[in-house]
């Protein structure tokens, strides 16, 4: 069985947050194999945005990295694991 480890970031309030997610997104890069930033279609400067990544590391080192993302105020952060046979 093959599975993926992926992580969904929603950001609000995003010119206020973008540094700190950054930086956390920086301190953990090792850990991402694939980054993927969505924002609101049509709404180039909108202050909400998801961010889907590819996680590689350990569950400890996921859920460190998550619990740095959650303990920024309007970031939520949430694991999905999708595996096949």
């Amino acid at each position: 069985m093959s599975c993926f480890n992926l992580m969904a970031v929603a950001v609000n309030h995003r010119a206020k947050n973008a540094a700190e997610v950054q930086g956390v997104l920086t301190k953990y890069g090792c850990l991402i194999t694939v980054r993927l930033g969505l924002h609101e279609g049509g709404n180039v400067c909108s202050d909400s945005g998801l961010i889907i990544l590819q996680l590689s590391g350990t569950p400890e080192q996921t859920e460190s990295f998550a619990g740095d993302l959650n303990s920024i105020p309007g970031v939520n952060a949430k694991f999905i694991e999708i595996c096949t046979e």
